[in-house]
């Protein structure tokens, strides 16, 4: 007598799970991979990216990548996860997306910079943390703030800080120090 596998139903699977069967074309675990998966990925995104339409498009290419390339997510066996290596494709992408843009774009000859009213992320920020170490974060160089950010806030390692600002990881881990030393005697 044979024994019949029961199969669990992609609702109740973890994000892994979800992944190693879309790596066999389960198109159910797919959908439900990106059910979970999108609206957060989307914020993260747009934290990083204020036009929409590059992020749409980053998402659409993530997803595709994520759709071809799950065979080679190798998981818990290596230490990550599979939103974190979700991400790690979305941080990848979108810093694709600056360079075309960059690579692309022509800055006007007589460009002034234009002062910018506070972004509301770090006006969240400011009253999240709030008193002198929300007023440290605020005198912070925005170089600095947005490694400090990356790296405390949202917990990406010096290599995924590097990727998402599109900076090398020496100057990621220099700027890092340079916000924690401006801190700590911001602090003192």
């Amino acid at each position: 007598m044979r024994r019949v596998r029961a199969v669990a139903p992609p609702q109740e699977l973890d994000e892994e799970q979800l992944l190693r069967r879309v790596a066999r074309g389960d198109r159910v675990a797919f959908e439900e991979l990106y059910r979970r998966t999108s609206p957060w990925l989307a914020v993260r995104l747009r934290r990083r990216c204020a036009d929409e339409q590059m992020v749409a498009e980053v998402m659409q290419e993530t997803y595709l990548a994520v759709w071809r390339a799950a065979g080679s997510f190798t998981g818990s066996l290596e230490g990550g996860s599979a939103v974190g290596w979700l991400w790690t494709i979305a941080a990848r992408r979108l810093v694709d997306a600056f360079r075309r843009r960059a690579h692309h774009a022509e800055p006007p000859p007589a460009a002034a910079p234009h002062p910018v009213a506070p972004a509301a992320e770090d006006e969240a920020l400011r009253a999240t943390v709030g008193g002198d170490v929300g007023d440290a974060l605020g005198r912070l160089a925005p170089e600095l703030r947005d490694v400090l950010r990356a790296m405390v806030l949202d917990g990406l390692s010096v290599r995924e800080t590097a990727v998402v600002l599109g900076l090398p990881e020496g100057t990621v881990k220099t700027r890092a120090r340079r916000a924690r030393i401006a801190m700590r005697e911001a602090l003192a």
